[in-house]
């Protein structure tokens, strides 16, 4: 069958649904299997979605699905309620960002109200990355790592927290709120900095620190150099460590000719990221005379 004969079989499916819904309504439910009723018509909704999402009708797909979410709900079925949620969710992202969210929102109560915060975190995430790419509201997508980190933290995945943790650090620091930003990379570098398997990553969160630091002072990022080499020792040999002091003292002679060239090093070995090469061009902007200056 084509898209356009699932589309048509899927309404003719959601109308009968509706009926049966109506149905059970009726003042003689209780004696005629009002739940049967409504658990026909859950079902109804359910093929229906499918065959909206073949027909690729995005946002009828996700509508008959958040219809079979609320008679879960109603059949007291939490578990199913919150799956049909997430398949809400999951269609409604192809069409309508914001009742895709809405719908993830809803599945997250339930997961939550269940005690199932691990689940629940993962899709604080997927609505975070909603914010991100679709609705471009960098705020709220923090909002939703920060919240999902913590439900990581509770059930002691640490690195998964960490994860959720280092995207709030690189937003909050584009957003210029650099304490907050060197409060999650001091503290995860912490974290990484004894576990053999994750002290490589230990030096890019001090490295990355520094740099929130530089940006607000050159003193204080002095101090956290100094900080983070006693801390771990094993920074001071790092590329990243010798950049620092490099770009420190073409600070200090306001010598912005040393300081792009430090950068240009570095980058010639290790490629410079978005974020990296924004906070380098921030820390550039305050050697005098550098006016809107780039890092070529």
């Amino acid at each position: 069958m084509d898209s356009a004969g699932k589309e048509r079989e899927a309404v003719q499916l959601m109308a009968e649904a509706d009926k049966r819904v109506k149905g059970s309504h009726s003042f003689l439910r209780g004696l005629f299997g009002g739940n049967t009723r409504v658990e026909e018509a859950c079902e109804m909704y359910t093929r229906a979605a499918n065959m909206f999402k073949i027909a690729k009708n995005w946002s009828a797909a996700g509508n008959a699905f958040c219809q079979a979410a609320k008679l879960h709900m109603q059949l007291q079925s939490k578990h199913d309620s919150a799956t049909s949620f997430v398949d809400a969710g999951n269609a409604y992202k192809k069409a309508d960002p914001q009742e895709a969210i809405n719908c993830l929102n809803a599945a997250i109560d339930i997961y939550t109200d269940m005690g199932r915060f691990t689940i629940a975190a993962k899709h604080h995430i997927t609505i975070a990355e909603i914010y991100e790419a679709e609705l471009v509201d960098i705020e709220k997508a923090i909002a939703h790592y920060e919240q999902a980190a913590d439900y990581y933290k509770g059930e002691e995945s640490n690195s998964s927290a960490n994860k959720c943790l280092l995207k709030v650090a690189a937003y909050a620091a584009q957003l210029e709120q650099y304490q907050k930003a060197i409060e999650i990379y001091e503290q995860v570098g912490t974290n990484t900095m004894d576990n053999p398997l994750l002290k490589y990553s230990a030096k890019e969160y001090f490295f990355k620190a520094a740099l929130c630091h530089f940006i607000v002072d050159e003193l204080n990022a002095k101090l956290a150099l100094e900080k983070y080499e006693e801390m771990f020792p094993a920074f001071t040999d790092t590329r990243e460590c010798k950049l620092l002091k490099k770009l420190l003292e073409a600070h200090e002679e306001q010598n912005s000719e040393a300081y792009t060239e430090a950068v240009k090093e570095f980058d010639s070995i290790s490629r410079l990221d978005q974020w990296l090469t924004t906070m380098l061009l921030r820390i550039k902007k305050t050697i005098q005379g550098e006016g809107d200056g780039d890092l070529k």
